[in-house]
C-alpha cells in the first residue's frame, strides 16, 4: 500500500518517517523548578526630611537677637496737608528717624522732575498743570508699591482735597493699594500763612490761595481720618504724634 510522505503509518510512525524533534524546553527559572520569580517592585521613594517648626512672628529669627524689622511689615503713609502745613518737613524727619527702612516720597519733588515744559500752577491752573499732577501722583504710586514690595516703608506728602475724592484718596488708593494709611496735618490758618511766607520759588503761594486751600482742607474734620494739629508742635513732637497715630491705625485702620 502506498502512503504520502509524512502521513502516519498504520500502527504508529516509523522511525524513518518520525517528525523532527522540536527545540528542547527552556530551563526553568532560578529557584524551584517550575516556579517563576516574584515580580520586581518599583523602588520605594526616599522619605522627605521633616521641615523645621515654623518660627512665631514674635520670636527672634536668629539666635537670641531681636527680630528683623517690625512684625506688621512695611507701611505706606499718605500725609495730607495744605501748602505751609509742614507736611514735607515732618515726612522727611519721620522717615529719617524710624527704626525700620523708610523712604520719603514728595509729590512736589516728583512733579518738578519735569524741566522743559513744566506747568507751574502759579502761572494759572490749567489742563497742563492738572495733567502733570496726575502723572506725578501715578509716578509716586509706582515708587511706593516698589518700595513696599522690597520691604521698605514709605511716607508720601500731598495736598489732597476732601471735596475731590476721585482725584484724592481714591486715586492714591488705586496707585498704592488698600493698605495706604492717610493722615491729615492741619494747623491753624495763621501758622500756615506764616510758614508759607518763609517759602521761596514756585512753592510759595499767594496768601489768598493759601487761605482758600486751608478752608477746603477743613473738610477733613468729621471724615474719620486721623488729624494732627501741629500748630504748637515742633517737628520732633509732631513726629511723635504721627508715630502714635500710625500705631493706633495699625491696630484698627480707619475706614475711608
Amino acid at each position: 500500500m502506498q502512503h504520502a510522505v509524512g502521513a502516519p503509518q498504520p500502527g504508529g510512525p516509523s522511525p524513518q518517517h518520525a517528525p523532527a524533534p522540536g527545540p528542547p524546553p527552556s530551563a526553568p527559572p532560578h529557584g524551584s523548578a517550575g516556579h517563576f520569580p516574584p515580580p520586581t517592585l518599583p523602588p520605594t521613594p526616599p522619605t522627605p526630611p521633616t521641615p523645621p517648626p515654623a518660627v512665631p512672628a514674635h520670636a527672634p529669627a536668629h539666635g537670641g537677637g531681636p527680630p528683623h524689622g517690625p512684625a506688621h511689615g512695611p507701611i505706606a503713609v499718605l500725609l495730607i496737608g495744605a501748602a505751609g502745613a509742614g507736611k514735607t518737613t515732618l515726612a522727611r524727619h519721620w522717615a529719617d528717624h524710624r527704626a525700620a527702612p523708610t523712604a520719603h516720597i514728595s509729590l512736589d519733588d516728583v512733579r518738578e522732575w519735569v524741566r522743559a515744559g513744566f506747568a507751574d500752577p502759579q502761572a494759572g491752573w490749567n489742563e497742563h498743570s492738572e495733567a502733570q499732577y496726575r502723572l506725578a501722583r501715578r509716578t509716586c504710586g509706582f515708587a511706593a508699591r516698589n518700595f513696599l514690595a522690597n520691604g521698605v516703608s514709605c511716607i508720601i506728602d500731598d495736598a489732597v482735597f476732601p471735596d475731590r475724592p476721585a482725584v484724592g484718596l481714591g486715586g492714591w488708593k488705586r496707585h498704592v493699594g488698600s493698605g495706604l494709611l492717610p493722615v491729615v496735618l492741619l494747623p491753624g490758618l495763621d501758622v500756615v500763612l506764616a510758614r508759607n511766607a518763609e517759602r521761596t520759588g514756585n512753592r510759595r503761594l499767594a496768601d489768598e490761595e493759601v487761605a482758600r486751600i486751608h478752608g477746603r482742607m477743613a473738610g477733613w474734620y468729621g471724615s474719620g481720618l486721623p488729624i494732627i494739629d501741629n500748630s504748637h508742635l515742633g517737628v520732633e513732637a509732631a513726629s511723635a504724634a504721627l508715630d502714635r497715630v500710625v500705631t493706633r491705625s495699625l491696630q484698627g485702620p480707619p475706614i475711608w
